[in-house]
């Protein structure tokens, strides 16, 4: 019995049956020539979720991703890295004195998965700098992704790879050119490096690396040529914070203040999320909040599916994936 088969068969009600429906949803979307966005919120990268996400890309079940800037390097973290990672499956039970000894070891601690500085931060630091720097002094800038993508294409990092290039989303999408957006890159560890290489002087000018509100922008142009009545662009959040309340408040912008009413809203809608109802929390407001703000319309199709993404986005995936 492949994935599909065994879903349908056992996943029948509650957030087993949404995670049904948000998955057909999304392949009927697709089928009547929709598009989607898939926002990548926490650390998806580090869960490994680039190994189905990358197919996606390849499969063009996927037009356009939102992440934040963790999400963005923790990919390529787990590229070049991947042997040097360690597993803490008993770190609910870690004292502060465990935590400290991880810490001198520089083994970075994100739940149960210890990312290594040495061999991923500072790896990777290493190689950004240099096109930082090259465009700096040429006066060019660019994107957060698209310095990467340079990264990725340069071919310089290939003799440091550890895992399966095909599972690796960054490398997928480079190889597509996939829009990214990536809001709130500063609040990531590339973000905090950049900024200490501008107060040493490194790089001198600091929109090197182009900011959040041309992403707005960036996104608004590929918004409007994308999405039409024919072909809307759906939104598949994984998460809250800032990769899906960032790129889906670009409707309610291009309508309102720029007064392109006739582009059409999202055309699908669905949030994989752990967080309670809301309490004047974004993450955890219901869809339909979304459409007192101009989002969503009362028939856009909307699926919530209350649990942990890392398990609920790859189940969907397979069933998108026809797996």
């Amino acid at each position: 019995m492949n994935v599909t088969n065994f879903l349908k068969h056992h996943y029948r009600h509650f957030n087993a049956a949404a995670l049904i429906d948000a998955a057909e949803g999304y392949n009927k979307h697709l089928a009547e020539g929709g598009k989607m966005m898939i926002t990548l919120a926490g650390a998806m990268s580090t869960a490994e979720m680039g190994i189905q996400l990358a197919e996606l890309i390849r499969q063009d079940k996927v037009q356009i991703i939102s992440c934040t800037g963790a999400n963005l390097e923790e990919d390529i973290f787990n590229l070049v890295a991947h042997d040097f990672y360690e597993r803490v499956p008993n770190y609910r039970d870690l004292t502060p004195a465990d935590e400290q000894a991880l810490l001198e070891r520089h083994m970075n601690r994100v739940t149960d998965t210890c990312i290594p500085e040495e061999e991923a931060m500072r790896r990777l630091e290493h190689s950004v700098l240099k096109f930082w720097e090259k465009a700096d002094k040429a006066g060019e800038r660019y994107f957060p992704h698209e310095f990467f993508y340079q990264i990725l294409k340069s071919g310089e990092l290939e003799q440091y790879y550890q895992i399966d290039p095909k599972d690796s989303w960054m490398l997928a999408a480079a190889e597509k050119n996939l829009p990214i957006i990536c809001p709130g890159w500063e609040d990531s560890t590339l973000g905090n490096i950049f900024a200490g290489h501008v107060i040493s002087g490194d790089i001198k000018n600091v929109h090197t690396v182009r900011t959040g509100i041309e992403y707005m922008i960036y996104l608004a142009d590929w918004y409007t040529q994308q999405a039409t009545e024919e072909s809307k662009v759906g939104f598949f959040q994984i998460g809250g914070g800032i990769a899906g309340d960032f790129p889906i408040c670009v409707v309610p912008m291009l309508h309102q203040d720029l007064g392109r009413t006739s582009v059409p809203l999202w055309g699908y809608f669905c949030q994989i999320s752990d967080s309670t109802t809301s309490y004047g929390s974004y993450s955890g407001a219901v869809p339909n909040e979304k459409i007192t703000w101009g989002k969503l319309g009362q028939d856009t199709p909307k699926f919530i599916i209350e649990s942990d993404a890392t398990i609920v986005a790859p189940l969907v995936f397979a069933m998108v994936l026809g797996q």
